[in-house]
């Protein structure tokens, strides 16, 4: 008599406990995934070609695989937690292991001392560097360091201005007197804007609305800080440019545009606006010194409303102090400065495999990469077969522990059974050596 299957039917429930009992020490662990046994009768090669009705041998554990899927997302407080919603893994790496990389669910990352975005035990996250012309990422997978530094300022090179011109007001009088920047009734209407120099001080550009005796038609005057812009040595100021409008109330552009010494130039309003010599260094022989900036009047209107405008923009900006960081669903990192600005850092990369289950475990929440799960395909987030990212989110263990209790019963009643047949195969034998 054999006691083989009985210790193999041990042996085998045995290693299922053990596996479903880690399933159950992971279930809080962050990007834990649930492990299977997977089992395979025995049979003896010689009997194979002998009967079908040759016993088995007993039972043996073919494999101890992981199961994959997605496990539920939970929101947390930190914008470094980030989350996989989808296929993927985070490729972490020890500082200056070159091609040495290793593989995670796990996103609780943090910044440390030197500004890297690291796991718990140090491991450096790997993306890319982000071009902030483009938005775009460039260069070869590295470790990702976040700034540290603010940001500095832009000076306003470019506006534009979305109004609306009332096409019910009336041809100026002739007893209209000459523009004037501190006389309201020397204009129908006027508005303002914030714009920037180069060291990123604020100044007030006023835009002042005139209209002419030709129909369609409005000056446009301008002015910084109070100062007219073009400055006037004298005498009555000039109109910085002209608005023309088409009987349907749109935008007339080849006739509207930037007058010099009465001479249109056609497209945008061109202004060259004066800054304090406290705040910029003057060219010799100056008294200020000047930075062009096109405004566009391209989404101007001349309706019978009254005067409105609908959009203010202007590319300027004033320094800022960096204040924290956000990952968007592409990986993306967004620093966030204290002038309201954000600034693409870094872009978050992610690793596919043509075979996950082959991935050997190597604990810490890290998996590695072997010749049964083949090379990793690494790429940005929500291309290819590759998930999105959640920032300030964590993704949870896949494992149930309910079915996981539900398991360790029957995996428990299998580890009784097979002992029983052991138990049975004792009483059978003590029989046959106790016969007279």
């Amino acid at each position: 008599m054999s006691f083989q299957q009985g210790i193999s039917g041990l042996n085998a429930a045995a290693r299922n406990l053990e596996v479903i009992g880690n399933n159950i020490a992971n279930a809080n662990t962050v990007g834990a995934k649930q492990s299977r046994v997977e089992f395979a009768d025995v049979y003896a090669n010689a009997t194979l070609h002998q009967t079908s009705a040759a016993p088995g041998m007993g039972v043996q554990v073919a494999a101890v695989t992981q199961q994959f899927g997605q496990g539920a997302l939970r929101t947390t407080e930190n914008p470094m937690d980030l989350a996989i919603n989808g296929p993927g893994f985070f490729v972490v790496a020890r500082a200056g292991s070159v091609g040495d990389s290793s593989f995670t669910r796990n996103g609780q990352f943090q910044l440390d001392n030197q500004g890297y975005m690291v796991t718990n035990t140090g491991m450096r996250l790997q993306g890319y560097n982000v071009d902030p012309a483009t938005g775009r990422s460039v260069g070869v997978l590295g470790d990702i360091r976040l700034p540290a530094d603010g940001i500095a300022p832009k000076v306003t090179t470019s506006a534009s201005l979305g109004l609306n011109l009332d096409s019910r007001t009336a041809a100026p009088p002739a007893s209209m007197p000459a523009f004037n920047l501190t006389d309201p009734t020397s204009y129908t209407s006027s508005t303002s804007m914030t714009v920037y120099d180069q060291q990123g001080n604020q100044h007030v550009l006023s835009t002042y609305y005139r209209r002419t005796a030709t129909d369609n038609q409005w000056e446009v005057f301008a002015a910084m800080d109070g100062t007219a812009v073009p400055p006037v040595a004298g005498g009555a100021q000039p109109p910085a440019g002209r608005l023309t409008f088409l009987p349907n109330g749109s935008l007339d552009a080849a006739n509207s545009g930037t007058l010099n010494a009465g001479v249109l130039t056609p497209g945008d309003l061109t202004l060259d606006l004066p800054y304090p010599t406290s705040t910029l260094p003057v060219p010799p022989g100056s008294s200020t010194t000047s930075a062009p900036v096109q405004l566009s009047f391209s989404g101007a209107t001349q309706y019978g409303n009254a005067f409105g405008v609908m959009a203010v923009s202007q590319d300027g900006y004033a320094p800022g102090q960096l204040t924290g960081f956000a990952v968007d669903g592409s990986g993306i990192v967004q620093a966030r400065y204290s002038n309201g600005r954000t600034q693409a850092a870094a872009q978050v990369g992610l690793a596919d495999f043509r075979n996950a289950q082959g991935l050997a475990s190597v604990g810490n929440n890290l998996w590695r990469a072997t010749p049964t799960s083949g090379q990793p395909a690494i790429s940005t987030p929500g291309t290819a077969n590759l998930g999105v990212l959640q920032g300030g989110a964590l993704e949870e263990s896949n494992i149930d522990l309910t079915a996981q209790l539900v398991d360790m019963i029957g995996a428990q009643r299998a580890y009784q059974a097979n002992a029983q047949t052991i138990k049975t195969q004792d009483q059978m034998l003590s029989t046959l050596v106790n016969l007279r």
